[in-house]
């Protein structure tokens, strides 16, 4: 059975819409009440803690929640404007029995979303959000609800702040854009904690500009403010901050694939890599896998998600892993993923071997990619479409055992998403365009 309202990062679309509404948040929350009490599993009441980003629809959906979580018999704690890797670090401290998220990560301000997080710390797995999708009352039963606060942004501030030596960044100029999301407080915070200059852009956010123009998925202006100040890199979050693009001190823009391996050779060097092995998706690029080789370790990749990635790390111990959107796990520092903590274990590596981030990054050798994601009005099976299943077995006959194709539809967002890889640019150019004309011609594209 398929999950109607969980994607691939929550649930999400645009507020006011026919699921990210008050009505529904608070059917959700008494749905996950429900989920608590499940068999007797939590002893009544268990606590949940609800951290949010910027947005300007956050505060009505976090009261919302905590009316349906309170008609459910929970109790309700708040936690305010944070990352989601501090609802994490909170849910662990405080032994919380479930930790919330009211974020659209790095969807524009018009989006929100929810997630859940365990008492581990981790995100849900697939039936546990089935189960809860299955308990959503009709109408919300909704209580009077009166969270107690929990100051979460200085327990995770201080924990960040441990990872390296007081002072260390001492003569480093760092830019962080923030995206004007959860961030904006917690990251520059940490780093000056360190002894760093800190060069803030998207630090302002006043409910409607989250992501815009800024953060992870505009890098743009970050990557020339390192050139203008002469920062040794730069550090650019998505909304929720579980996630980084990070620019070289020659404002060249560093993705998730290149810190992936930065960081998982170091670690091989240093013989802190579990099992030899790095976790990615199966949207990484092809040199991953080859350079991970190259250094006698291992790559597992898994379906795309960072849930997926964090599951396979448990299951087999590994301590390592990540998407090449920027979404990087340590377990050794969180069960989730964590811009911020990304982005310090990246400093070490530079400070450990003495190289700038220019040149660590020629460690990857990637191939030639393009990627596309066409916004669609639905999203049929990928199977059942003949003239794109076509387009897609002539692309991969063309690039044999030298590159691969890669179809699929966004887990949170009205897209499909098409990848090739190959030897040659050209060829590459050609095959992605056979693939966005059978989009097209599928009558797919909205």
């Amino acid at each position: 059975m398929k999950r109607q309202y969980f994607g691939t990062d929550g649930v999400r679309g645009e507020f006011g819409g026919p699921v990210i509404n008050e009505t529904f948040a608070a059917r959700l929350g008494e749905a996950a009440g429900r989920w608590l009490h499940r068999d007797g599993a939590i002893a009544a009441p268990p606590l949940v803690l609800i951290g949010r980003d910027t947005r300007g629809s956050g505060p009505l959906l976090e009261r919302a929640l905590a009316r349906g979580l309170a008609a459910a018999g929970v109790r309700v704690g708040t936690l305010g404007v944070v990352p989601t890797p501090a609802v994490s670090l909170a849910v662990r401290e405080h032994k919380a029995a479930l930790g919330v998220v009211v974020t659209a990560s790095h969807n524009p301000a018009a989006d929100n979303g929810i997630k859940f997080f365990g008492p581990s710390g981790t995100k849900l797995d697939d039936a546990d959000e089935l189960l809860i999708e299955s308990l959503l009352p009709e109408t919300p039963a909704t209580a009077d609800a009166a969270p107690a606060e929990f100051a979460a942004e200085a327990s995770y501030v201080h924990r960040l702040s441990e990872r390296l030596r007081p002072g260390l960044l001492r003569g480093w100029t760092i830019v962080v854009d923030a995206g004007n999301g959860a961030a904006h407080r917690t990251t520059p915070a940490v780093l000056r904690a360190l002894g760093a200059e800190v060069d803030v852009i998207g630090g302002s956010p006043d409910g409607s500009n989250i992501n815009a123009g800024c953060g992870s998925q505009h890098p743009q202006a970050m990557c020339r403010r390192v050139v203008e100040t002469g920062a040794r890199l730069g550090i650019a979050h998505d909304g929720d901050a579980d996630r980084l693009i990070v620019s070289d001190e020659k404002g060249v823009e560093v993705d998730g694939d290149e810190v992936l391996a930065i960081l998982a050779g170091e670690a091989l060097r240093q013989g802190r890599l579990q099992h030899h092995t790095l976790v990615a998706t199966v949207q990484s690029n092809l040199g991953l896998k080859r350079f991970m080789e190259q250094q006698r370790g291992r790559l597992v990749q898994t379906a795309v998600g960072d849930r997926y990635v964090i599951a396979a790390m448990l299951e087999g111990g590994f301590n390592l892993g990540g998407e090449n959107s920027g979404h990087i796990i340590c377990t050794d520092v969180s069960p989730c993923g964590d811009g911020l903590a990304a982005a310090l274990l990246l400093i070490e590596a530079m400070i450990a071997t003495g190289r700038p981030l220019s040149l660590l990054r020629t460690c990857l050798k990637k191939f030639p990619q393009a990627t596309r994601a066409l916004r669609v009005t639905r999203k049929p099976e990928v199977a059942t479409l003949a003239l794109l299943t076509s387009a897609i077995g002539a692309a991969e006959a063309r690039l044999g055992a030298d590159g691969r194709v890669l179809v699929r539809y966004s887990g949170t967002e009205p897209k499909i998403r098409l990848l090739v890889e190959g030897p040659e640019e050209a060829l590459v150019a050609d095959l992605i365009a056979s693939l966005e004309r059978a989009v097209e011609q599928e009558g797919l594209r909205a």
